[in-house]
């Protein structure tokens, strides 16, 4: 039976109290956080009780959370659950409630690590008569909960940011790879570039990236892009790495233009990478394999990082300079050792920032200032900026600064709220998909009738020399918004 908490908006709470020792979560490490919930009472139906035969989420506008309470992402799932309460406070307090349509909302929290599953906690849900439900929190949760969802019309704003989720009543809030790729494309294409390849680890996360690659320059009216995934293997790395940047064919192109220079002008296909790699006392609080990837772009480090920067823009010592590989954008999608081992193989085949534009996930940007060998790439994002309001008012009332994951549940509980005070009724989905979208965290975003979330992002381009990355392109509220 899934457990669940009913209570008013307006009801007496307490926030999350205090941070403990981290544990991981799926993608991300969370500190072990407490939260005490007033006016708790169980609400789940019986057993034997059906699902309503005519739903009755046409009507209503209660909101229904699907969370995990229990277990080991309770933590996580209590946050994200404080990020919700505070957009409904919100909504019920000051002008808001003058208006009378969000005055009397009220939250519906059901547990989907409890017996059932998220697939019974959505079942909860419809027969609570919740008139949209914000969550679950991972993708297969969402697949899960969506059939119960959709049968009782419930629209879905689910935590995921796994696009494959998506679909006509159910949205995914999560800030997509695919919609990184989409903005960093479209820059790339302003600033000239036409030929797009792809260097991508063969994960999930890789194919996501490789997917919105295909789809953007297809969108774009640009020619199909070369996309390569690669195994986690070093030797295979450098290989597969000289094949996409046809390597051996620009070493025979710069000997045979040089009136057939003698042997050992060009790159020895063996030359290991020039970067230091001795271990660096400054790394040791910092897991092994990251610690290793960022040794190469520590620009400030000296001799080490000189090495690397220098192989990336291919003016290695002894290296016969080659002409640029057959594409002008390069899309990369490796963090940790991969990337290390990504970037040692860009200086081997001379792949240089002179002529390629190197693009890369959003996850950059929790490193930026490691990446000296990959000054001048580029990765999208949100505007950091955009989110210090919401952080002082979360700590506010929380009393401890808020996860990443809590902007999402937030998001979504303004989209409820907002459409609350709209709609006579229910959730209608032209209201959901309004063209004006809704004001989020990290800037506005529009909910589309195919599911996905299309949200503001930013282009950030690394600056080296330990300086992080810098805001090149502030989010652009119009396209990104309007989708």
């Amino acid at each position: 039976m899934t457990r669940t908490y009913s209570f008013l908006s307006g009801a007496s709470t307490r926030g999350l109290a205090g941070n403990g020792a981290g544990r991981k979560a799926g993608m991300v490490v969370l500190g072990a956080v407490g939260l005490a919930l007033a006016g708790c009472a169980d609400q789940s139906g019986t057993g034997g009780a059906a699902v309503p035969s005519e739903p009755k989420a046409a009507n209503s506008h209660k909101i229904g959370v699907l969370l995990p309470l229990s277990g080991p992402n309770a933590a996580l799932g209590r946050e994200l659950l404080s990020g919700a309460q505070l957009a409904i406070s919100e909504a019920t307090t000051g002008a808001a409630t003058a208006q009378g349509q969000a005055a009397g909302l009220q939250m519906d929290v059901h547990d989907t690590a409890a017996a059932g599953g998220a697939a019974a906690a959505a079942t909860a849900a419809a027969q609570a008569g919740d008139g949209i439900i914000l969550g679950p929190l991972t993708a297969v949760d969402t697949a899960a909960a969506a059939p119960a969802a959709q049968a009782a019309s419930m629209p879905v704003l689910a935590f995921t940011s796994d696009v494959n989720q998506a679909r006509p009543g159910v949205w995914v809030m999560g800030i997509t790879p695919e919609d990184q790729v989409e903005r960093l494309v479209d820059m790339a294409r302003k600033e000239g570039r036409h030929r797009f390849a792809a260097f991508l680890p063969d994960n999930p996360l890789g194919h996501a990236l490789g997917n919105g690659l295909l789809a953007s320059c297809r969108d774009q009216g640009l020619t199909p892009p070369t996309i390569v995934y690669h195994t986690a293997s070093t030797a295979s790395i450098t290989q597969m790495m000289r094949e996409l940047s046809a390597y051996d064919t620009r070493v025979a192109d710069a000997k045979s233009d040089a009136g057939a220079a003698p042997s050992g002008t060009a790159a020895d296909p063996a030359a290991p990478p020039a970067a230091d790699t001795a271990a660096n006392g400054a790394d040791k609080d910092l897991p092994s394999d990251l610690a290793a990837a960022l040794n190469s772009g520590r620009d400030a480090a000296g001799a080490s990082s000189s090495g690397a920067a220098a192989q990336a823009s291919g003016q290695g010592a002894g290296k016969t300079t080659l002409a640029p590989p057959p594409f002008d954008a390069l899309l990369l999608g490796d963090t940790g050792l991969g990337l290390k081992n990504v970037i040692a193989a860009l200086g081997d085949s001379q792949v240089s920032s002179a002529s390629v534009r190197v693009m890369g996930p959003g996850l950059w940007a929790a490193f930026a200032s490691k990446l000296g060998a990959l000054k001048g790439a580029w990765y999208a994002a949100p505007d950091p900026s955009s989110r210090q309001s919401f952080v002082t008012r979360f700590m506010a009332r929380n009393h401890h600064m808020p996860r990443p994951l809590a902007d999402l549940s937030y998001d979504a509980a303004t989209v409820a709220t907002t459409v609350a005070r709209v709609a006579p009724h229910g959730y209608p989905v032209d209201v959901l998909t309004r063209q004006q979208g809704f004001a989020g965290v990290n800037g506005p975003f529009t909910l589309l009738p195919d599911g996905r979330a299309r949200r503001a992002l930013g282009v950030f381009e690394v600056l080296g020399n330990g300086g992080g990355a810098k805001l090149i392109v502030p989010a652009s509220t119009k396209s990104a918004v309007s989708g």
